[in-house]
């Protein structure tokens, strides 16, 4: 799958928590939340967006806008990539469980596809 399937395929599955994403898919999706977020500052910063919460936290509108746009297709792409490897969409939920639950959550999207159909669907990738 290349990079522009990739982001099309997650795009049109845009809040779809079912079924099963190939690993390209979910790591290009990273790869183009991580350069889209870059992009969003750099316009927060020559357009001067910035503005500071409560605590003294300086944001940029843009990078807001964009990190709501993308929040719920990266949960579903997540939770797809973890039915690929035989896991529960709910492991997702490991995330939140400071530093640990992210490593741990990193490494079972790092791994490969289940081989043929599992209880989330048949392999993305035909075998």
């Amino acid at each position: 799958m290349s990079f522009g399937q990739a982001i099309s395929s997650v795009l049109s599955k845009y809040v779809t928590f079912s079924g099963r994403a190939r690993r390209s898919e979910y790591w290009y999706w990273v790869l183009f939340v991580f350069l889209l977020g870059v992009v969003a500052n750099i316009l927060d910063a020559v357009f001067g967006l910035h503005a500071y919460n409560a605590n003294g936290v300086r944001f940029g509108w843009i990078a807001v806008i964009v990190s709501a746009l993308v929040f719920l297709p990266s949960i579903a792409v997540t939770m797809r990539r973890l039915h690929d490897t035989g896991r529960s969409g709910w492991w997702w939920l490991v995330s939140a469980v400071c530093c640990i639950g992210s490593i741990l959550l990193f490494f079972f999207c790092l791994g490969d596809s289940n081989p043929g159909a599992n209880q989330y669907g048949a392999n993305p990738k035909g075998q």
